[in-house]
């Protein structure tokens, strides 16, 4: 079992310093995609003049707007860092760099497809959003006492980022890894078999800390990721086994693979369902009739 990690103490709006190099300030949007709200990230020192960067903004609200200024008060925002475009996470960043005097927006190339399989929520497309400045894998951002590398992580979305802190091997990984749940893979720009290589690529790393956008962070990484990797491995075999059991489309192996979770996830479990799938038939395992969708009918070769 994944060795969760739910209770927290936190505040909505409220400055936490949670490392030496690290303030975290946790929006007030709460859900069942977001658990307790969007938590943007602040790195650098706490001293008047220090440079700092800021992860994910966050949702376009007042509130957090407030408190994030608030937060970084007699600082200097050098650069504003998205891990990727869904609605819980980027539509403050151009907000917010403007409040601060126009800092530079860092992201990876926002997806093509600009509608979200996941619908009208909070997993949802922020098809407004625009980086200042592109960013791939391996690029470094560096300050005053720290440095952070991109460490491209796509499967949750197609332009996921983490980002490393290297003074302090942490990882602050966005929704690719979350302490509270397993992440939503929701195809067509979430893809499961690029998941699965990104979190081999993050486990690789052996970094000490994991900080999600969502939720406390993972301080033991190795059995977390490990039991994290297996969920997905064994959800690939309870889909193989539903199909071997005689099931043909999705709406009929979701009730069975997710009854105890909470029916509001239905919509994005069959997602997940889906990337599996996709993911099957990309190895050979699967075939679709007519294609891999949501209401094809599947079968195991």
């Amino acid at each position: 079992m994944i060795p969760y990690v739910r209770d927290f103490e936190f505040e909505w709006g409220r400055r936490d310093q949670v490392s030496p190099l690290i303030q975290r300030v946790i929006a007030p949007n709460p859900g069942p995609f977001t658990f307790t709200g969007t938590g943007t990230y602040i790195i650098g020192h706490d001293a008047p003049g220090a440079s700092v960067a800021v992860i994910d903004p966050g949702p376009p609200d007042d509130r957090h707007l407030e408190a994030l200024l608030a937060a970084v008060e007699g600082r200097t925002v050098s650069h504003i860092l998205v891990t990727h475009t869904h609605r819980d996470h980027s539509p403050l960043a151009r907000p917010f760099a403007r409040a601060v005097g126009d800092s530079p927006i860092l992201a990876a190339q926002p997806p093509e497809r600009t509608i979200h399989a996941s619908g009208d929520n909070e997993e949802g497309e922020d098809e407004a959003f625009a980086p200042d400045v592109v960013l791939t894998d391996g690029d470094a951002i560096t300050g005053e006492g720290w440095t952070l590398e991109t460490v491209a992580t796509p499967g949750h979305a197609s332009n996921h980022l983490a980002f490393a802190l290297r003074e302090e091997n942490a990882l602050f990984c966005g929704d690719h890894v979350m302490g509270w749940s397993t992440t939503v893979v929701a195809p067509p720009d979430g893809d499961m078999a690029a998941y699965m290589a990104s979190l081999d690529k993050v486990i690789a790393r052996k970094f000490s800390t994991l900080w999600p956008t969502h939720g406390a962070p993972v301080t033991d990484p190795a059995p977390f990721l490990a039991a994290y990797r297996e969920h997905r491995l064994e959800r690939e075999r309870q889909v193989v086994d539903r199909l071997a059991a005689g099931d043909r489309r999705i709406a009929d192996m979701v009730p069975v693979l997710y009854a105890a979770v909470d029916m509001r996830l239905w919509p994005a479990a069959s997602l997940s369902v889906l990337a599996h799938l996709i993911k099957l038939v990309g190895e050979g395992r699967a075939a679709a009739d007519p294609a891999a969708t949501l209401d094809a009918a599947y079968r195991l070769i």
